[in-house]
């Protein structure tokens, strides 16, 4: 087979009214062996698959150029090392062609300025691997304030969630022999004071709830064994997670206690005392379970998943308000609106500065902030001056404890991203510019809206060369769940390999996204799922209605959520489509609530041992919906082994179903890489020169 042989073609065409699924969902699972992670019959059929892939799709000209673009664009030395403010200095974890598995580094704002900062390495992650002969992967620092002079490093195995970790001086620069230390787990550890942690992690049988989560929460001192921390609280073994956090600010010092019951219902505990045995000790705050709440200094937000009437006053569904917070505490409900909602603009984000909230929001998927600033006479505003109009334009660091100091990110689909410096009230400058990897000047971008089955305007991007038709191939992608929005960006790697070959890209805004706030989220939960799936094919069909693609020239790819997007327009759409690169996704409906963390998901999907939820779930699972005799397109199934957040049996077992039904799937498994399917850039560039030679040589036959 040469470079231009399609790959995942499919038998002879069907029909959808009468197709058949292969199982009903109430029968025997013949592909159970296949969710065995790293079971040898499960292995053996995962490389099996793996070299009949990528005899096919890993070689050729086209992908060796593709992957090496694409290589260079993620180790590029021009990239714009992005950092946080610890205390006096800016950190930064960098990854490059010496450094596959990174740096984590540091330097100050004044060398930071320079072309070439001086970055002072704190930990040399290839090296701790090789030392340790261990395939070890950066899952960040928890650094204790306000003296920055220790750090909690979790790491991570082949790219898990779960991690091991461990305990890191800042000043030796070195690992605390007899310091805090984790085993491998789905942990979370948080600094009280330097002799003091909360920690959630396997504490043995009973410990974590049904999704793999810690269920206790724990006060741990130094120099104790772990079987002596003093449990602070205790959660449902159904509940999601529970956790607990100390607030350093000085003079605002608080602890906090959450219980989160599902995805997107908790409750918040201020612990009040500070030899906490059990629940005594615990005040819960009184707001409903479904509404977000933070704490700076003297005041707290909340943020509104749904409406909320408190007294006369019934506020909309994201809306963010704002109280004292020792008076709420007491029972004061006197709450002032700091934003609310309108049918074109939802609040996507908040930021504190010492003494200035900075908000970000989306006006018909166009980011704005603005300033506000509490005082006697309450909170005034003003926009945050210096914003470029292009593009997407985001706060990306503040410094809430000491100054009013802001890092600003803009990027948009042909405009490199520039990172900006600003103090409010003061100027602002330019820190760093990231390069062009491609030529955009012949590239248009424009904003279109299409009209889905039940009326709904959905908005989506087109990005393509200035006056195309049908003339090259169109690459569609969204998202559409857990209250994510898909904001412009710019991706050297689309730019190259896609944009700059001719090639248009297309970003859909569909329901279940966070684009227009929670309402937008939640017209697409559970038993309306299918109104995110009818938006995209909305989207699908309106492309070609205007002529910008048609059906043989229309790819589509997306990941994890966007991976159960793609496997439900392979089952029900798939006439609209001309390839489908599927990655790690979900697909069984049936069994995802018992398959690694999937239990959490159940608030955005539905609980399939309920009948009434597997009655809407089945409709469109997957998995379930693969049947005989369809015109399926040619379909890429990608995942990794060491995804412990999105199971790989997933992905598996769609692949032998599709197979048994004479269907010629192609399919690739990282080894490691976790829920991103890649662990390094190496791994990160070949997965995608995977996809993009997939798509290329499907949509160009």
């Amino acid at each position: 087979m040469d470079e231009t042989t399609p790959v995942g073609t499919t038998p002879a065409d069907g029909t959808w009214a009468g197709a058949v699924p292969a199982d009903s969902g109430d029968g025997d699972d013949p592909y159970l062996w296949l969710e065995e992670v790293s079971g040898e019959p499960a292995l053996s059929w995962v490389r099996e698959r793996n070299d009949e892939t990528l005899s096919v799709l890993a070689r050729g000209e086209r992908f060796e150029q593709v992957r090496g673009e694409a290589r260079e664009v993620l180790d590029s030395d021009e990239r714009i090392p992005y950092v946080h403010r610890r205390g006096d200095h800016l950190y930064n974890f960098w990854q490059d062609a010496e450094h596959p598995r990174g740096l984590w580094r540091r330097t100050t704002l004044e060398s930071y300025r320079a072309d070439e900062p001086d970055w002072e390495v704190l930990l040399d992650v290839d090296a701790l691997g090789a030392e340790e002969s261990e395939n070890w992967v950066w899952r960040g620092a928890a650094v204790l304030r306000p003296e920055y002079r220790r750090c909690l490093v979790p790491l991570s195995r082949g790219g898990a969630d779960a991690t091991v970790l461990r305990e890191f001086d800042l000043e030796t620069l070195s690992f605390v022999e007899d310091g805090f230390s984790l085993p491998e787990a789905k942990s979370f550890v948080g600094w009280i004071d330097e002799n003091r942690v909360y920690v959630g992690t396997d504490f043995g049988p009973g410990s974590l709830t049904s999704s793999g989560y810690p269920r206790i929460v724990k006060e741990w001192r130094r120099g104790t064994p772990l079987s002596e921390a003093v449990t602070v609280f205790e959660g449902k073994p159904d509940d999601v997670s529970v956790s607990a956090f100390h607030d350093h600010t000085e003079g605002f010092e608080r602890d906090f206690v959450r219980r989160a019951i599902d995805f997107y219902s908790s409750e918040k505990y201020l612990r009040v005392s500070a030899d906490v045995t059990g629940a005594e000790g615990l005040v819960k705050i009184d707001v409903p379970h479904d509404v977000d709440v933070s704490v700076h200094r003297e005041w707290m937000l909340i943020r509104t998943r749904t409406p909320w009437t408190v007294g006369v006053t019934t506020y909309p569904a994201g809306a963010l308000l704002a109280a004292p917070f020792e008076a709420y505490m007491a029972g004061e409900r006197d709450l002032t609106v700091l934003f609310e909602p309108d049918p074109h603009t939802s609040l996507s984000y908040f930021a504190w500065t010492r003494h200035h909230l900075i908000l970000g929001t989306l006006a018909d998927v166009k980011s704005r902030l603005e300033v506000l600033t509490p005082g006697a006479g309450g909170w005034e505003r003003a926009p945050l001056p210096g914003v470029p109009e292009i593009g997407n334009t985001e706060i990306v660091g503040t410094d809430p404890d000491h100054s009013d100091e802001y890092f600003l990110n803009s990027s948009g689909f042909t405009e490199p991203s520039t990172l900006r410096y600003g103090q409010i009230g003061g100027s602002i400058e330019v820190l760093k510019q990231a390069p062009s990897f491609f030529d955009a000047s012949g590239l248009s971008v424009r904003q279109l809206f299409a009209t889905s089955a039940d009326g709904t305007r959905i908005p989506y991007f087109v990005v393509s060369p200035a006056g195309a038709d049908d003339s090259g191939p169109t690459l569609l992608t969204g998202y559409g769940g857990f209250e994510i929005a898909l904001t412009p960006s710019y991706s050297g790697v689309i730019g190259r390999g896609w944009l700059a070959r001719g090639g248009t890209y297309v970003v859909a805004n569909i329901r279940g996204g966070g684009e227009y706030g929670p309402e937008w989220h939640r017209s697409a939960l559970r038993e309306n799922r299918v109104r995110a799936y009818e938006d995209f094919a909305a989207v699908a069909s309106d492309l070609t209605s205007r002529g910008i693609t048609s059906p043989p020239r229309l790819g589509i790819q997306g990941g994890s959520n966007g991976g159960l997007l793609m496997g439900v327009m392979l089952t029900r759409y798939p006439e609209l489509f001309g390839a489908i690169v599927c990655q790690v996704p979900l697909l069984d409906m049936k069994r995802y609530h018992v398959m690694l963390a999937g239990a959490s998901w159940m608030a955005e999907f539905g609980d399939p041992d309920e009948e009434s939820d597997w009655a809407f779930l089945r409709k469109y699972s997957p998995y379930h919906q693969v049947a005989a005799d369809r015109p399926y397109p040619p379909v890429l199934f990608a995942t990794s082994t060491r995804d412990d957040r999105v199971h790989p049996g997933h992905a598996r077992k769609m692949v032998a179903r599709m197979r048994e039904l004479g269907y010629d799937v192609a399919y690739y498994e990282n080894i490691e890489g976790g829920h991103g399917a890649a662990a390094d850039n190496e791994q990160l560039a070949f997965k995608n020169a995977l996809a993009l030679e997939f798509l290329w040589r499907n949509l160009t036959r």
